[in-house]
């Protein structure tokens, strides 16, 4: 993951330092197609599970959402149209903080590929105190958007509002767990395994805003889980929504 988002990073420098470069050496064309910018956009947000069953309880501001994509508008239905498709690729995280010291595991009476949602305590120990307790869920992402913009002389200004999908190849699931054991020893687990989640998602997307900011929402049309591996069967998707920024 952490390779993924150096090697973003240096491809914006690298387009940015290209847009620069045509910038001082290319003419302006008159009545040519509006200058239109590539975008780094960095979403943050919250996560939830929709159709969960009532025995699954996510805390609100414990569960998050975070988005990492590179997209390229390109011009759709003719010069000045004020539509740009705009395909893309990156990472998106979700992260579920459960209630009541709850998360999920393996269950063995299922096979590799499933999880239960136990107790902290019935598989840690009794006398425990819980410091950190996060179920993440990292995809590859590739989203997909429509894009209107209002002033329509010039892209990079001006309201704009996007619909989309998204699809997403699940490529890591993994619990984290920090807590204090009986005898006082501060302790970290992190579990890496599929959950018996589905390995691909794909959902619907809006966004509204600036140039700079925009608001936005994800909503999964798949099962989270696949079919009767999940926690009490779940038949639980995802959504998400918050606050983006345009990096450039």
């Amino acid at each position: 993951m952490k390779k993924l988002f150096v090697f973003l990073f240096a491809f914006s420098l690298i387009q940015g330092a290209i847009a620069q470069e045509e910038t001082k050496t290319a003419k302006i064309p008159v009545g040519g197609r509006p200058n239109i910018p590539s975008d780094l956009k960095f979403e943050v947000g919250f996560s939830l599970l929709n159709n969960r069953p009532a025995d699954i309880s996510t805390n609100f501001f414990g569960s998050r959402a975070a988005n990492l994509y590179y997209q390229f508008p390109v011009s759709v239905f003719g010069e000045n149209s004020g539509f740009t498709f705009n395909p893309g690729f990156g990472i998106g995280t979700e992260k579920y903080s459960f209630k009541d010291e709850m998360n999920l595991f393996n269950n063995p009476e299922i096979g590799p590929e499933s999880s239960q949602y136990l107790e902290l305590t019935k598989v840690l120990g009794e006398n425990i105190t819980v410091d950190k307790n996060i179920f993440s869920a990292n995809y590859f992402d590739i989203p997909l958007d429509l894009t209107y913009l209002l002033d329509k002389s010039n892209y990079t200004k001006g309201f704009r509002v996007s619909v989309g999908a998204k699809v997403g190849f699940l490529y890591n699931a993994h619990t984290k767990i920090a807590y204090t054991d009986e005898d006082g020893l501060k302790r970290k687990v992190k579990d890496s395994q599929n959950y018996g989640m589905e390995k691909i998602r794909y959902g619907l997307s809006i966004k509204a805003g600036s140039p700079g900011f925009y608001v936005w929402s994800y909503f999964g049309l798949n099962q989270m889980f696949q079919e009767g591996v999940g926690p009490f069967e779940t038949k639980a998707s995802q959504v998400s929504f918050g606050l983006a920024v345009n990096l450039f």
